[in-house]
């Protein structure tokens, strides 16, 4: 009986390139886009799906506050529970000394019950005919559980990550205040991201490269914007052909308006943060939920890697919240309802043309 072959066409899917459902930290998406998040849930959720491997995602800083650094640190300690390396760059003069305010994640919910269940099990006291079963059953429960890996954790902002989490880790950190140029920068991420090379077809373990402030004014290279751009492009090329994602924050309005676009042009995902007035009256007045707003972020660029159809968001401008002071969230702006001893309604006008006069009929 002769043995039939399988039909194989040119069309098949490269199963190779697909990490595994137990790889932590990689999430497949559609047109065979591989995910790392964000280390914000809500984030990942507006970008559908969150960072694509390959991609350069850039963030415009705010003069007035500092709320790109709390989408960096999310970013970073996101990376470090997953086991991923990490290649943190600063303008600082001791990088390393940052990842002491990196926040640690919180326990989900399965992990609350299932300790609550644990505690309510010791006062239990169960039939000997039934130990065994249940023994088996936990034993099945845990396993299926440990299996599950969490794609994107809830980090506390007031508790900052243990040290086991980076100490054994390959992370390296790179101070770029006393560089003259980028050449020293260009040559450590070329070395990181030699080890996440695409060439041997796997995708288990992704890198992230995390950069603060490029074009800070404490660094000797600040006015060498062509140099900067130039850093740029050779990064995102090898981005392109290696299985990393690199967070770039900058200043905008340190550099001139020609560079700025040129920047922003490079970035596959764009990403640009606000901070909100203190005890704006008239702000408070238009949207919900003002007293508990730390900022704004704005996403004006979603990456779109192997494919041709556009991302359309239903709001490109959300609120980054504190919930209980302690976790980020992202929220879509509402306007609050016009209280009529406030001002007038949109049903208060009795014509088109505003007049105070009643109309009889």
């Amino acid at each position: 009986m002769a043995t039939i072959k399988p039909r194989l066409s040119s069309f098949s899917r490269n199963i190779s390139v697909v990490p595994s459902p137990q790889t932590p930290g990689l999430k497949c998406g559609p047109n065979g886009t591989t995910f790392v998040s964000s280390g914000i849930p809500d984030l990942d959720k507006i970008l559908g799906g969150g960072f694509p491997l390959g991609s350069l995602v850039m963030v415009m800083e705010d003069a007035e506050a500092p709320h790109h650094m709390l989408l960096l640190r999310n970013f970073m300690s996101q990376g470090l529970v997953h086991n991923q390396p990490l290649l943190y760059a600063s303008p600082s003069k001791d990088p390393r000394s940052f990842l002491g305010t990196l926040p640690s994640p919180t326990a989900s919910k399965d992990d609350k019950s299932r300790h609550s269940d644990s505690e309510q099990d010791k006062g239990l006291r169960i039939a000997w005919q039934y130990k065994k079963y249940m023994g088996e059953l936990h034993q099945n429960f845990d396993s299926n559980r440990d299996d599950k890996q969490v794609f994107c954790n809830d980090f506390d902002l007031r508790k900052p990550l243990e040290r086991h989490y980076f100490s054994a880790q390959r992370v390296d950190c790179v101070g770029i205040q006393d560089s003259t140029n980028l050449v020293a920068l260009r040559d450590r991420c070329a070395t990181f991201l030699a080890q996440f090379s695409r060439t041997e077809g796997s995708s288990s373990c992704a890198g992230r490269i995390a950069i603060q402030s490029l074009c800070a004014p404490q660094c000797e290279h600040s006015n060498m914007e062509w140099d900067m751009l130039s850093f740029i492009k050779s990064l995102k090329g090898k981005l392109r052909s290696s299985n990393a994602v690199a967070v770039i924050t900058f200043p905008a309005s340190l550099l001139s308006l020609s560079s700025s676009k040129r920047w922003q042009h490079m970035a596959d995902t764009l990403l640009s943060v606000g901070a909100i007035p203190d005890e704006d009256k008239e702000m408070a007045k238009l949207l919900s939920g003002y007293q508990d707003m730390v900022g704004l972020l704005n996403v004006h660029k979603v990456a779109r890697l192997n494919t041709q159809v556009p991302v359309i968001l239903e709001a490109t401008t959300f609120s980054i919240k504190l919930l209980k002071r302690r976790y980020l969230a992202l929220e879509c702006l509402n306007q609050a309802p016009v209280d009529g001893s406030s001002g007038s309604s949109y049903g208060t006008s009795g014509s088109c043309s505003g007049s105070s006069k009643t109309l009889d009929f």
